[in-house]
């Protein structure tokens, strides 16, 4: 992507030409939108609940007709092969398919039992916040974004949604689908904002709530931004990883090796839980490497608008130069890269100077190096040898992320296994924990992190908790 003061243009990143350009609003045109989205709002809240749902799956059935539009306009913006955007617009699909059948039970008032108090009647209800801010990030733009602005809207809220700059047209296709199933246009707004004016609309006073999902130094922005705005300001932080995985001596290891490469290379890495390094038991590990290398070199990295592409290029070649540098400073340091450059082409040209990374395996690694402590955000994994559960879970918690985890054990053939990764559970400081399975959000669980991947919660019944407030009914019904 590309700005200037007074518009951005998106770079599709396989071309690097541009794409789209969108104007920005002046502050006072910010102001006014968000006048607007207030004022509508109070109307909104007052629709009866069980017709904002129906209106919210009507939302479903009009974003489902856009599903031819949307998976090659979605690869020039952001660069994900073609071949697999399908799979965001099913799974943003059953993401607000869910948080709407929860939505009744969720948000119904929460009532007391009166039996010890005799003529009085007491329960909570969830009221709406009032405008909520959702920004969201360009890797997964759908899937993070219905997280937040589905169940802000059914909840009551207005919702401001700014997309990244370098996928705007998602966040317009959300809007118009919502706007198409009946939600009115000023409950649902978008804006397209430079830092400066994304810090504005954080510190109106008419934003009550911030919702964020991208890097850690963006939630430090947002954070101070919404400490410095007059009042007191709700902001949900969703930031990045560095997610391990351990595979214990029972593990499947053709099963897991498979699983673990798509962990960690699907979207080039691009992830906020994508596997990012990889403890495996010394008893399994030297059978365990050879078949991740083996499935790596399997991969197409090549152009993502062509059938048969299941690696594309990363988001910028910024981006991919900082990937490549991870890499080259963790082999100055002693790690050893198992793939070879040459194992992959893209149009017989070098890879340096473009947007195209090699996938990498890299062992002998530890965590002096950068490739194992901090996000990469790229298609490279560090594979760690370790002698014990106690030093693997060790090992895991070294980090100041706590996304996800994941455990690799045989726990169909071995009941016991199951009981160790429940003990286990307790002590890994992440905000999901997976046994033989990973890089994957059931909107039924509460989306949250530790340490430096944010706080707050969304999806699961959690997530409306979130988004609205608790107002306590305190009736005394009988006087005399």
């Amino acid at each position: 992507m590309s700005f200037s003061t007074t518009e951005q243009t998106t770079i599709t990143p396989h071309t690097q030409k541009p794409l789209v350009t969108r104007l920005y609003p002046s502050e006072s045109e910010v102001d006014n939108v968000l006048k607007r989205a207030s004022e509508a709002q109070k109307a909104w809240s007052r629709v009866p609940l069980k017709e904002r749902i129906a209106i919210g799956h009507k939302f479903t059935a009009q974003f489902n007709k856009m599903a031819d539009e949307i998976p090659l306009e979605l690869t020039l913006q952001m660069g994900r092969p073609v071949s697999q955007n399908a799979g965001e617009i099913r799974g943003f699909i059953d993401r607000a398919k869910y948080m709407l059948s929860i939505a009744e039970s969720s948000l119904a008032d929460v009532g007391l039992e009166d039996t010890d108090k005799p003529g009085f009647r007491r329960f909570i209800r969830r009221t709406p916040l009032g405008v909520v801010l959702v920004i969201a990030p360009w890797n997964f733009p759908y899937l993070t974004s219905v997280n937040s602005v589905l169940p802000a809207i059914i909840a009551g809220n207005a919702v401001i949604l700014k997309p990244s700059p370098q996928t705007p047209l998602t966040g317009e296709r959300f809007a118009l689908a919502l706007t198409h199933a009946g939600v009115p246009e000023d409950v649902i707004q978008v804006l397209h904002l430079t830092p400066a004016l994304t810090a504005h609309a954080i510190q109106h006073r008419l934003v009550d709530f911030v919702s964020f999902t991208g890097s850690v130094a963006g939630g430090h922005a947002v954070e101070k931004a919404a400490v410095d705005a007059p009042g007191f300001k709700g902001v949900a932080l969703e930031l990045g990883g560095k997610d391990p995985a351990y595979v214990r001596p029972d593990a499947d290891l053709d099963y897991t090796s498979a699983e673990l490469v798509d962990g960690a290379f699907f979207n080039s890495g691009q992830s906020c839980c994508a596997v990012e390094r990889i403890y495996v038991h010394e008893s399994v590990y030297d059978a365990f490497v050879p078949k991740v290398v083996e499935v790596v070199k399997s991969y197409k990295l090549g152009d993502p608008t062509e059938k048969g592409t299941n690696l594309g290029p990363v988001v910028s070649l910024a981006s991919a130069e900082r990937i490549r540098k991870q890499v080259r400073d963790a082999v100055e340091a002693g790690a050893k890269a198992l793939i070879p450059e040459e194992h992959f082409t893209v149009r017989d040209t070098s890879f340096e100077g473009t947007t195209y990374v090699v996938p990498q395996v890299l062992v002998n690694v530890d965590h002096t190096m950068e490739v194992m402590t901090e996000e990469t955000f790229g298609p490279v994994v560090g594979i760690q040898k370790v002698s014990s559960d106690e030093e693997a879970i060790r090992l895991m918690n070294d980090s100041p992320y706590g996304l996800t985890a994941s455990i690799w054990t045989n726990a169909e053939k071995n009941p016991e296994s199951q009981e160790t990764f429940l003990k286990l559970v307790d002590e890994l400081q992440a905000g999901t924990v997976f046994l033989n399975r990973c890089d994957y959000l059931d909107p039924a669980l509460a989306w949250t992190g530790v340490k430096d991947s944010g706080r707050g919660v969304s999806l699961s019944k959690f997530g409306y908790d979130q988004l609205t407030r608790a107002k306590s009914v305190h009736m005394k019904i009988k006087t005399s």
